[in-house]
């Protein structure tokens, strides 16, 4: 991307854990990077914010590449369905909204970071990959294949690229505490308070964990390979470690990490959770290639910072 100058992004969702990063990333690279604040409890009210803040960035993308990061959504496989109906309309609206702001011609990529894990809760043979035939089995997963093909109907009307990143079970430092998800921030968290954490999933469930900062790293290049493509592309993207690993040996590797044990109680799982979600990308693998930290490593990095916002004594999430 050396050969385009002064390029724009906007990341919304900046305030969670992959769009921080994003952020950073993309500032990094050399990127005029944009963030908003979203009252995302109020549907019109979320709107409404989004709409000013795309003005604003539609004066300002004109003439360059730029590229619209979609890292919003706190919706989980137990979030009731009305809450994700409300979060499906905010980006329905905005994406309304979107297209008839862009001219012939624009330079322009729209990344979606969706959920491989909602996606291929009810496919058949895994490991899965951007081939796989998607099968969501709860309101969560139905919703981000919703928002997916809003977005690529969006893209074949107006020319635009767009990426759909199917992203594993990330971690890293800076994730939400004060809400049980995240296993293995929930690890830290038992680790540093002493108290023992309940598993809601059998110890033999596979998944893959891929760190943060490696997940921004291939946003970064997912939009470098994405604006190389014919206008109106959509290209599919599973963002994976490829290192997939059992609930239970992730105990055993956090333990170790640890140097101290860990109680952990099984106690049965919620519907939607499913046995093995391997993830397998067979596309752009220069990509594949970014995810370069290992789980000890990144075990121990979510571990110090989980330690030091709980020894601090304030909010575990502060500013949230």
């Amino acid at each position: 991307m050396t050969d385009r100058l002064d390029p724009v992004a906007w990341v919304v969702g900046s305030g969670g854990l992959v769009g921080r990063h994003v952020v950073a990333a993309f500032a990094t690279d050399g990127w005029e990077v944009r963030t908003s604040r979203v009252p995302w409890g109020d549907e019109d009210g979320a709107v409404a914010a989004l709409a000013a803040d795309l003005d604003a960035f539609t004066a300002a993308r004109r003439g360059r590449p730029w590229v619209l990061a979609w890292c919003a959504g706190a919706g989980v496989v137990a979030t009731p369905e009305a809450d994700l109906l409300a979060e499906l309309a905010v980006f329905e609206r905005f994406l309304a909204r979107l297209e008839e702001t862009v001219e012939p011609g624009e330079d322009g990529v729209v990344f979606l970071a969706s959920s491989a894990g909602g996606l291929y809760a009810g496919s058949a043979a895994p490991p899965f990959s951007e081939d796989t035939e998607v099968a969501p089995l709860v309101a969560y997963g139905r919703t981000k294949l919703a928002m997916e093909r809003a977005l690529t109907g969006v893209a074949g009307r107006t020319g635009l690229r767009a990426v759909l990143g199917r992203l594993a079970n990330v971690y890293g430092p800076g994730q939400t505490l004060g809400k049980p998800q995240g296993l293995l921030s929930q690890l830290c968290l038992s680790s540093a308070t002493t108290r023992p954490l309940p598993v809601f999933v059998s110890l033999d469930t596979i998944r893959d964990y891929v760190f943060v900062a490696d997940v921004a790293a291939m946003v970064l290049r997912c939009v470098a390979l994405a604006r190389d493509t014919p206008p109106g592309t959509t290209a599919v993207k599973v963002l994976a470690s490829g290192r997939p690993v059992t609930v239970g040996q992730l105990v055993g590797e956090a333990r170790r990490v640890f140097h101290r044990p860990l109680r952990t109680v099984t106690v049965p799982g919620g519907r939607g959770q499913v046995l093995d979600l391997r993830l397998r990308s067979v596309r752009w693998p220069e990509v594949d290639a970014l995810a370069v930290t290992t789980l000890p490593t990144g075990l121990a990095a979510t571990a110090a910072d989980v330690h030091a916002r709980v020894v601090s004594g304030g909010p575990l999430d502060p500013g949230r």
